[in-house]
């Protein structure tokens, strides 16, 4: 199973998600879902139906990330909710194969974690 965790900035256009997809799938293969916080899921519901992709809402407060950006702690309890959004969503045993890729303009981040099994 290989999930994409999204992050992004209130007023991301869309254009950056697919972009930040898009750039994460280059690096690592397709994935088999989308994953982002709970109340992040209505900015990502397009793409993920765009592309008839599942979409997880998670929580990552705690999740510890590679990558670590002090604003995102500050707000959400993790480094990168890209990153913990993935490894959650891919279930335990999770590892990242794409660390976070920030898309042009900074408004949208991307991971993929991978597990073996199906999305919990």
């Amino acid at each position: 199973m290989r999930v994409a965790g999204i992050g992004y900035r209130d007023g991301a256009p869309p254009e950056a998600l697919h972009e930040v997809l898009a750039l994460a799938e280059a690096a690592g293969g397709r994935v088999d879902a989308l994953a982002t916080l709970a109340e992040k899921v209505a900015g990502v519901q397009a793409l993920a139906d765009a592309r008839g992709l599942p979409l997880l809402a998670v929580a990552v407060a705690g999740v510890q990330t590679p990558t670590q950006s002090p604003r995102i702690l500050a707000m959400h309890g993790t480094g990168s909710v890209a990153e913990a959004a993935a490894l959650v969503a891919a279930g335990p045993n999770a590892r990242l194969s794409v660390a976070r890729i920030t898309a042009r303009g900074g408004m949208a981040t991307c991971a993929i974690a991978e597990t073996r099994g199906h999305i919990t």
